[in-house]
């Protein structure tokens, strides 16, 4: 019985800690809405990730900027189209933010 116990303990434990694991850029935008509307290279509703990228590098404080842009929503930067605020954590935002700005 112990060993049944201990063995969903650590089952338990496993599965709590894989989204912590899996947090890395490429796969929050593959989990999230993101690629309704963006694509890395290419124009779709939104402007490419590559296009992000280009219009912020060498600004000192864009991350955060576009973390608070993708946590909640913005309209205006890109054309018309609004972007709906997205349901991400801070941490997802940031991260997020990170890879978008590391697409060269």
């Amino acid at each position: 019985m112990k060993k049944i116990v201990i063995s969903m303990l650590a089952l338990g434990g496993a599965l709590a800690l894989q989204p912590a694991l899996a947090q890395d850029g490429e796969s929050l935008f593959k989990s999230k809405a993101c690629a309704a509307c963006h694509s890395i290279d290419a124009k779709l509703v939104g402007p490419s990730y590559k296009e992000v990228a280009a219009k912020y590098a060498g600004q000192a404080d864009a991350a955060a900027m576009l973390a608070g842009k993708i946590k909640n929503g913005t309209q205006g930067t890109w054309g018309p189209i609004p972007m709906p605020p997205n349901a991400v954590t801070d941490e997802e935002a940031k991260i997020l933010a990170e890879w978008v700005l590391s697409q060269k």
